[in-house]
Protein backbone atom coordinates (compact mmCIF):
# COMPACT_ATOMS: atom_id res chain seq x y z
CA UNK A 1 0.00 0.00 0.00
CA UNK A 2 1.42 3.18 -0.75
CA UNK A 3 2.56 5.66 2.13
CA UNK A 4 0.48 8.82 3.33
CA UNK A 5 4.08 10.53 2.65
CA UNK A 6 4.62 8.92 -1.04
CA UNK A 7 0.80 9.73 -1.95
CA UNK A 8 1.52 13.62 -0.71
CA UNK A 9 4.77 13.71 -2.42
CA UNK A 10 2.91 12.59 -5.97
CA UNK A 11 0.02 15.53 -5.19
CA UNK A 12 2.58 17.88 -4.15
CA UNK A 13 4.58 17.19 -7.89
CA UNK A 14 1.67 16.77 -9.76
CA UNK A 15 0.87 20.19 -8.02
CA UNK A 16 4.57 21.81 -8.96
CA UNK A 17 4.35 20.06 -12.74
CA UNK A 18 1.26 21.76 -13.59
CA UNK A 19 3.47 25.42 -12.44
CA UNK A 20 6.23 24.07 -14.28
CA UNK A 21 8.68 27.06 -15.54
CA UNK A 22 6.00 29.31 -13.74
CA UNK A 23 8.66 30.06 -10.92
CA UNK A 24 8.67 28.92 -7.72
CA UNK A 25 5.48 27.86 -5.58
CA UNK A 26 4.95 28.57 -1.64
CA UNK A 27 4.71 25.70 0.73
CA UNK A 28 1.71 27.36 1.85
CA UNK A 29 -0.11 27.32 -1.18
CA UNK A 30 0.48 23.69 -1.99
CA UNK A 31 -0.73 22.56 1.66
CA UNK A 32 -3.73 24.73 1.23
CA UNK A 33 -4.67 23.55 -2.66
CA UNK A 34 -3.90 20.01 -1.94
CA UNK A 35 -4.96 19.40 1.43
CA UNK A 36 -1.64 18.60 2.54
CA UNK A 37 -0.63 19.88 6.12
CA UNK A 38 2.13 21.84 5.72
CA UNK A 39 4.65 20.72 8.33
CA UNK A 40 4.51 17.47 6.78
CA UNK A 41 4.98 19.28 3.55
CA UNK A 42 7.34 20.84 4.86
CA UNK A 43 10.05 17.26 5.42
CA UNK A 44 8.03 16.13 2.15
CA UNK A 45 9.66 18.75 0.03
CA UNK A 46 13.09 18.67 1.75
CA UNK A 47 13.28 14.63 0.49
CA UNK A 48 12.29 15.45 -2.95
CA UNK A 49 15.02 18.22 -3.07
CA UNK A 50 17.75 16.08 -1.69
CA UNK A 51 16.80 13.59 -4.29
CA UNK A 52 17.53 16.48 -6.83
CA UNK A 53 13.58 16.11 -8.16
CA UNK A 54 13.30 19.78 -6.48
CA UNK A 55 15.00 22.86 -5.74
CA UNK A 56 13.42 26.15 -3.61
CA UNK A 57 14.29 29.60 -3.76
CA UNK A 58 14.35 31.46 0.05
CA UNK A 59 13.03 34.97 0.48
CA UNK A 60 10.64 37.30 -1.25
CA UNK A 61 8.99 35.39 -4.57
CA UNK A 62 10.62 32.08 -3.13
CA UNK A 63 9.16 28.74 -3.05
CA UNK A 64 10.10 25.02 -4.53
CA UNK A 65 9.96 24.54 -8.16
CA UNK A 66 10.89 21.17 -10.35
CA UNK A 67 14.07 20.90 -11.49
CA UNK A 68 13.49 18.35 -13.63
CA UNK A 69 11.19 18.28 -16.32
CA UNK A 70 7.73 16.13 -15.71
CA UNK A 71 8.26 14.22 -18.19
CA UNK A 72 11.66 12.64 -16.13
CA UNK A 73 9.87 12.15 -13.36
CA UNK A 74 8.05 9.07 -12.88
CA UNK A 75 5.73 7.38 -10.12
CA UNK A 76 8.55 4.78 -9.60
CA UNK A 77 11.32 6.86 -8.51
CA UNK A 78 9.01 8.69 -6.17
CA UNK A 79 7.40 5.77 -4.68
CA UNK A 80 10.76 4.12 -4.23
CA UNK A 81 11.80 7.51 -2.40
CA UNK A 82 9.89 7.10 -0.33
CA UNK A 83 8.50 3.35 0.31
CA UNK A 84 11.20 1.54 -0.58
CA UNK A 85 11.21 -1.64 -2.57
CA UNK A 86 8.10 -2.02 -4.98
CA UNK A 87 7.94 -5.62 -5.02
CA UNK A 88 5.54 -7.90 -3.06
CA UNK A 89 8.52 -10.40 -2.10
CA UNK A 90 12.17 -9.26 -1.14
CA UNK A 91 13.35 -11.61 -3.50
CA UNK A 92 12.19 -10.25 -6.37
CA UNK A 93 13.18 -6.52 -5.52
CA UNK A 94 15.33 -3.93 -7.71
CA UNK A 95 17.03 -2.10 -4.99
CA UNK A 96 16.50 -3.81 -2.14
CA UNK A 97 17.35 -7.82 -2.82
CA UNK A 98 17.09 -10.12 -0.09
CA UNK A 99 17.22 -13.80 -0.13
CA UNK A 100 13.99 -15.13 1.68
CA UNK A 101 14.88 -17.61 4.65
CA UNK A 102 12.45 -20.54 3.42
CA UNK A 103 13.45 -20.57 -0.50
CA UNK A 104 15.40 -23.49 -1.77
CA UNK A 105 16.10 -22.64 -4.91
CA UNK A 106 15.13 -19.50 -6.25
CA UNK A 107 15.83 -20.04 -9.97
CA UNK A 108 12.80 -23.05 -9.82
CA UNK A 109 11.06 -21.15 -7.33
CA UNK A 110 7.27 -20.45 -8.73
CA UNK A 111 6.43 -18.41 -6.21
CA UNK A 112 9.01 -15.98 -6.69
CA UNK A 113 8.73 -16.07 -10.83
CA UNK A 114 4.74 -14.91 -9.90
CA UNK A 115 5.61 -11.84 -7.92
CA UNK A 116 8.70 -11.62 -10.21
CA UNK A 117 6.28 -10.95 -12.84
CA UNK A 118 3.62 -8.84 -10.86
CA UNK A 119 6.94 -6.26 -10.03
CA UNK A 120 7.91 -6.30 -13.68
CA UNK A 121 4.66 -5.04 -14.95
CA UNK A 122 3.93 -2.48 -12.01
CA UNK A 123 7.21 -1.01 -12.61
CA UNK A 124 6.49 -0.46 -16.15
CA UNK A 125 3.41 0.76 -15.40
CA UNK A 126 4.98 3.12 -12.96
CA UNK A 127 7.43 4.33 -14.92
CA UNK A 128 5.36 5.19 -17.70
CA UNK A 129 3.47 6.82 -15.35
CA UNK A 130 5.39 10.60 -15.48
CA UNK A 131 4.16 13.80 -14.09
CA UNK A 132 3.26 14.74 -17.62
CA UNK A 133 1.05 11.45 -18.03
CA UNK A 134 -0.82 11.90 -14.86
CA UNK A 135 -1.61 15.40 -15.76
CA UNK A 136 -2.72 14.42 -19.38
CA UNK A 137 -4.54 12.10 -18.10
CA UNK A 138 -6.44 14.49 -15.71
CA UNK A 139 -7.19 16.57 -18.79
CA UNK A 140 -8.67 13.62 -20.98
CA UNK A 141 -10.77 12.82 -17.81
CA UNK A 142 -11.89 16.16 -17.42
CA UNK A 143 -13.05 16.71 -20.78
CA UNK A 144 -15.16 13.39 -20.80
Amino acid sequence: MLSKKAKYAINALVHLAKQYEKGPILISDISEQENIPQKFLESILLDLKNAGILSSKKGRGGGYYLIKAPEEVNLADVMRLFDGPIAFLPCVTYKYYERCEECIDEATCGIRQVFYEVRNETVEILKRSSLAAIIKKEQLLSDQ
